[in-house]
């Protein structure tokens, strides 16, 4: 391998590398929102369920609950407040419309991360000339472009899970055993 071709390898690598956490990053970034939605629409529930019944306990003249009627009333107004302040956070902000962003903008960085390694596997078996695997690059940097102009932000939780998963779970890693287990017989490493 050239000098030249050891420097674009660089770059592809750095490309692949950042592309691999950007992928995983906006997968974690999706289930974290989807976390908290499906945890406020429960709580959404919950509470509706306690102000109808503080309601039902005002409204009728329950004679043993008559010296708790102006407490429950007050309760009941302060978990009403409380369910307006959610159903308010739902209505400007719709978590599964935006971790559903953050699906798709995950899933168009899987093919843009495919690519990259294919042009690195490509650089190194010389199957294509280094000019064709230039302009392969120049557009998935233009692909890459078009995906993060579109895709929500994403936060420092999700990328520090996306680390944790990417480091220290090996999510993108398999060992030949695995990959085997996938594969025909024909194409399996083991017992070659």
């Amino acid at each position: 391998m050239t000098d030249s071709e050891k420097n674009l390898e660089g770059q592809l690598r750095e490309c692949y590398g950042r592309v691999v956490y950007s992928h995983k990053t906006h997968e974690k970034c999706a289930d974290l929102l989807l976390a908290r939605h499906k945890y406020i629409k429960l709580a959404q529930i919950v509470l509706s369920a306690v102000v109808t019944g503080g309601l039902l306990t005002a409204l009728f003249d329950f004679q043993y609950l008559a010296e708790y009627k102006q407490i429950g009333v007050f309760v009941t107004l302060i978990i009403s407040t409380i369910l307006l302040t959610l159903n308010s956070y739902t209505k400007d902000y719709d978590l599964g419309e935006i971790a559903q962003k953050h699906r798709h903008a995950g899933a168009e960085l899987w093919i843009i991360r495919e690519s990259y390694l294919s042009l690195l596997t490509d650089l190194h078996i010389q199957a294509l000339p280094v000019e064709e695997i230039l302009s392969k690059r120049d557009r998935l940097a233009e692909e890459l472009h078009s995906v993060y102009t579109g895709a929500p932000s994403t936060n420092f939780k999700a990328y520090s899970m996306a680390q944790t998963a990417l480091k220290e779970l090996e999510d993108m890693t398999f060992s030949d055993k695995e990959i085997d287990a996938f594969l025909p017989s024909e194409l399996k490493r083991e017992g070659r």
